[in-house]
């Protein structure tokens, strides 16, 4: 049985064993009661046998628990709509950013990482240019996982007074963002810097800006070199201008907004990377279903299979999709063998050889094409993780 057709069975064992309460409803009421608590106990120790494998598949140790303050942020969910192709499927085009061909490339692996507000200082006196510090948490990143790229995303605001004044006078309202890796961070609370990437902007648009910091993040995960973390400075270019990087959000200190908002709207780092696995991530439209023959046809061919997260209880921590049609196999592969069951030479001489020796099995209904889904979803530490999963749904089935 090759690794998908055996994965699907896994997934499919797994929703029948859900629990004492499922459990019970597969068999007859005399079977209840003939249910002795070693057999009961017996199913659980399959479920967690299951569930741990299911897991493990995932690249996870145990299953996440996420807080109630856990974030999905809006940039990883529209990255997935338009990365499995639902965001064509709806017919949205209102995703505020483009598809990044170059990064999602040489990854299968995408995540996300707010900044640790614990461990940084801001004063609350800090003028918009002053550099900011912003220390991220790698450590859930796998050993085997290696980044190709990543980027920091910065929120900015148009200002209220540019709608009256679209065109700033002469650089009023230019700005220049620089991104800097902290290397050494001395006691008077100055930061020892070097420069990773920068932009100039207008006050009078309201975008995110996306820097590379793909160098700082390697040396981190890589080389395992020590992270102190990155630093934002915003610095007008005219020193006397009004307007002093009010409309960049780099700090809740200096722009106070609902929790709400600031959750959505504060810095974020972005890791693409790919663990060897399976295949990099790519766009994507959403397939049509093929059609198949009549119901009754008994031959090989593909079944419906809908595997529902919810239904295995873990809803809470993936955040999509909500389920997939997995598919599976089943049906005859009858003598003599039709060219549409997509047999093999082989599986035709062993169906020929079996018509007249039935000690030889007969060749069996298999998955022949599988395809990868992508699957957004909280880790044990509450990072929010966008992966590519190979041999996840049958999309052709042959005799073999």
């Amino acid at each position: 049985m090759i690794p998908g057709n055996r994965m699907l069975m896994v997934i499919l064992l797994f929703q029948v064993l859900l629990g004492e309460s499922s459990y019970a409803s597969l068999i007859s009421e005399e079977g209840k009661k003939k249910a002795s608590a070693q057999h009961l106990g017996q199913s659980h120790e399959l479920l967690r046998d299951f569930e741990a494998t299911l897991l493990h598949m995932f690249g996870l140790q145990r299953r996440p628990r996420p807080s109630y303050s856990a974030v999905v942020p809006q940039y990883l969910l529209d990255l997935y709509r338009l990365q499995s192709g639902e965001a064509e499927e709806a017919g949205a085009h209102d995703v505020s950013f483009d598809y990044p061909e170059r990064s999602t490339s040489r990854a299968n692996t995408v995540r996300g990482f707010h900044h640790e507000e614990h461990m940084e200082e801001l004063q609350s006196d800090s003028s918009p240019e002053t550099p900011l510090r912003f220390v991220f948490n790698l450590s859930s990143i796998p050993e085997e996982e290696l980044i190709s790229t990543a980027e920091l995303r910065i929120y900015r605001q148009q200002l209220d007074d540019a709608i009256s004044d679209p065109q700033p006078t002469g650089d009023d309202g230019l700005h220049r963002i620089n991104i800097y890796e902290v290397l050494k961070t001395l006691r008077a609370g100055q930061l020892i810097t070097q420069l990773l990437d920068t932009r100039l902007v207008c006050h009078n648009t309201t975008r995110w800006e996306s820097f590379d910091v793909s160098p700082a993040v390697m040396r981190w995960t890589q080389d395992k070199s020590f992270n102190h973390g990155l630093a934002v400075e915003v610095v007008p270019l005219n020193p006397t201008s009004r307007h002093r990087g009010r409309h960049v959000r780099v700090s809740r200190s200096l722009h106070p907004l609902p929790d709400a908002d600031w959750s959505q709207l504060r810095p974020l780092l972005v890791t693409f990377g790919h663990d060897g696995k399976s295949h990099p991530l790519t766009r994507r439209a959403k397939r049509s279903p093929k059609q198949r023959g009549r119901k009754r046809n008994r031959n090989c061919r593909r079944h419906a299979l809908y595997v529902d997260f919810s239904d295995v209880g873990w809803n809470d921590w993936i955040v999509a999709p909500p389920g997939y049609q997995a598919y599976y196999c089943h049906g005859e592969c009858p003598f003599p063998l039709a060219d549409h069951l997509n047999s093999t030479n082989h599986a035709i001489v062993q169906t020929l050889v079996n018509s007249v020796n039935t000690n030889i099995p007969k060749a069996c209904c298999v998955p022949t094409e599988l395809s990868a889904i992508s699957m957004l979803y909280l880790d044990e530490t509450d990072r929010v993780v966008l992966k590519n999963y190979q041999e996840m749904v049958v999309e052709g089935c042959g005799c073999r």
